[in-house]
């Protein structure tokens, strides 16, 4: 089963190297120029999964939440990863201000972390994928679209 039917279906992990690994197999797998957004609460593991997403593009340098300077740019050998993280924007249209597009040179993979404060801004073709917690603590992974 291909890692996108997987993830339809829902994967859970048990570790945050578990999680590194399904998103260095999604990288695979994306298409160029796609926003990825990933939605979940606080915790649940969105800039983990977003280093695999490094990982997978061949990017060497460490990837780290983006919270205070909005987005970081991390080349890799096949792709540019552009990792947004929207928590302290109130909305789309403060994207603008980021001069964001000048970065987003084909092929680039645009990961978001909390999508819908800028929910306006998100293509209608984005990738969303839900990140979770279970009660006992292993953290689930859902491709949405």
């Amino acid at each position: 089963m291909s890692i996108c039917a997987r993830l339809r279906a829902g994967i859970v992990t048990a570790s945050a190297a578990e999680t590194r690994a399904i998103a260095h197999e999604l990288a695979a797998a994306l298409p160029p120029d796609i926003v990825l957004a990933l939605h979940g609460d606080l915790g649940v593991g969105k800039t983990t999964f977003v280093q695999g997403l490094a990982a997978g593009f061949g990017c060497p340098d460490p990837v780290t939440s983006p919270t205070f300077t909005i987005y970081t740019l991390h080349q890799g050998g096949r792709r540019t990863l552009v990792h947004l993280d929207a928590y302290r924007l109130d909305s789309g249209a403060q994207i603008d201000s980021l001069m964001l597009e000048d970065f987003l040179v084909s092929p680039y993979c645009l990961a978001v972390e909390w999508p819908e404060k800028i929910a306006e801004w998100i293509p209608s073709e984005a990738w969303h994928l839900e990140l979770g917690i279970t009660a006992d603590e292993h953290h689930t992974l859902r491709l949405l679209a």
